[in-house]
């Protein structure tokens, strides 16, 4: 049953307006039901394609029969009807794990892990039956399946995500969204949430104290649809289907409860955003304790085992990049030299893990006296980068060939040198100079507790045209967070941006 919650009138045609429209393609139907559907179909088509495919590859067109070892009744079964079992109970597993749950879908690495997690477990399942009943499965059958169903499974639903998250910057598919909170902590989630429209989270309204019809968050179009007592009447219309609580002491123990009760289950969803941001997923453990939803959030740790694989993975990627771009790096050398005057490598003295010094070396894109003429260029031109980085995209410094390097970062390669040798890592912070620390607030610091890298997520998240909070946000999660997993997604969104040019200059 519903709670009741105080109503102050209905909004009129003017005041309901300036919310976002309503997509009536998805309003009949429930968009998770209709993306869930459309994922069970092109599960089923991609398991049929991989178990199928690989039965014909491994026993050809005439298919043998499933051997039951000691069984007196005789009992045999063609692979036909193994494959359509195994395709039955892969998608069954697939459903039961939730791997198309709305929670898991359009963002994130969950939905990819609950999709190698229940297909391994139904690997390990079919290999306790296939030992209690002595029944002889061909290995090559199950070893490649397995995989390759793995495989082509994720790549589908990647393929699937880059078309939702299309569809979620044209409005379709989102989940519309009623802020509910404190003013300030409103305007917070929303500047978030408008950031990263491919998460799905469409914010049609705001609910914050003392909030009055016709209003708007402040520097933003969302408009106020009344006070914390208008949650109700604001979600029938604006056609809200979730609340967002964002914070703030305006809320009470009760009255969240009793905000939980007056939704409707399986329409309405409540999300509740902790005061406690930039913290990755790993990090954080929920455990219910007498009714308290307790967050355990574990302190980053920059020891041990971990420490000790990223060090090995920076040695031996770094070595072997090395060795293969060998020839790139003479043809690079050589061109820097027969282009201007000056030495190959450019060196220059930046600050690195623990406020140590180090030498970081980079191809020389510039002329040779580049330094000299910076307190002239800085005079004569306007910064593009942002208040602590000095950036311009058209740098009178940069030679011809330093230009064309610049624009596919291949300035940076001589940088794996530094992470051989241990000065740097192939993932980190962006590695500052002396003249930048000074300007520093405490609080950015944080960054040397790990060693800098030659990308990072401000290389991945629009490197040369981010502010400066942004840069130092980004910095700080990736401190708080970082991950050999992680780092792989890195390093793969960073070619992918190096190809795209993004922010280069």
């Amino acid at each position: 049953m519903r709670c009741p919650i105080r109503r102050r009138g209905k909004m009129n045609e003017r005041e309901a307006s300036t919310a976002p429209p309503v997509d009536k393609k998805t309003t009949t139907r429930d968009w998770r039901d209709i993306y869930a559907g459309r994922l069970v179909i092109t599960d089923l088509l991609v398991l049929i394609w991989v178990v199928f495919g690989v039965q014909i590859l491994w026993f050809g067109l005439d298919t043998a029969d499933l051997e039951f070892r000691g069984s007196p009744l005789g009992l045999s079964l063609d692979y036909t009807a193994v494959s359509v079992i195994l395709i039955a109970g892969w998608m069954t597993i697939l459903g039961v794990y939730g791997s198309r749950g709305y929670r898991v879908l359009g963002t994130g690495p969950d939905e990819y892990k609950l999709i190698a997690n229940s297909s391994l477990r139904l690997f390990g399942l079919l290999a306790i039956v296939a030992y209690l009943f002595h029944i002889d499965v061909a290995r090559g059958y199950i070893l490649i399946a397995f995989p390759m169903g793995i495989v082509v499974l994720i790549f589908s639903r990647w393929m699937w995500r880059q078309w939702l998250v299309v569809q979620r910057l044209r409005g379709s598919f989102t989940s519309r969204v009623l802020l509910v909170g404190s003013r300030e902590s409103a305007s917070r989630i929303n500047r978030e949430l408008v950031r990263l429209p491919g998460a799905g989270y469409l914010v049609v309204g705001a609910c914050v104290p003392h909030g009055r019809i016709g209003e708007t968050l402040a520097d933003t179009l969302v408009p106020v649809l009344g006070d914390m007592e208008s949650v109700q009447i604001a979600l029938d219309q604006v056609h809200a289907d979730t609340v967002v609580v964002t914070g703030g002491a305006e809320l009470s123990p009760i009255r969240m409860r009793e905000l939980s009760w007056s939704l409707e289950p399986g329409k309405h969803h409540l999300v509740v955003v902790p005061s406690l941001t930039d913290i990755g997923g790993p990090r954080i453990h929920n455990r219910p304790v007498s009714g308290l939803p307790l967050i355990h959030v574990e302190t980053p740790r920059y020891e041990g085992r971990t420490l000790f694989t990223k060090r090995a993975f920076d040695v031996l990627a770094s070595g072997l990049l090395l060795v293969a771009l060998s020839p790139m790096l003479v043809l690079i050398a050589m061109s820097v030299k027969f282009d201007s005057s000056g030495s190959v490598i450019f060196r220059q003295v930046r600050i690195g893990i623990n406020g140590e010094h180090f030498e970081m070396y980079k191809f020389r894109s510039m002329v040779n006296d580049a330094e000299d003429q910076l307190a002239e260029v800085r005079g004569r031109q306007d910064n593009e980068g942002n208040s602590v980085l000095f950036k311009m995209k058209v740098d009178p410094r940069v030679t011809r060939v330093g230009r064309f390097i610049r624009r596919f970062s291949l300035d940076e390669l001589p940088q794996l040198f530094n992470v051989f040798i241990g000065s740097m890592s192939l993932v980190g912070p962006r590695p500052p100079l002396e003249t930048e620390v000074e300007q520093y607030e405490s609080h950015v610091h944080r960054r040397f507790l790990v060693k800098p890298g030659i990308t990072g997520l401000w290389q991945t998240s629009g490197r040369s045209n981010l502010s400066w909070e942004e840069t130092v946000r980004l910095d700080l999660y990736y401190v708080e967070n970082w991950s050999i997993a992680g780092d792989l997604v890195i390093l793969w969104r960073t070619a992918r941006a190096v190809i795209a040019r993004e922010g280069a200059y």
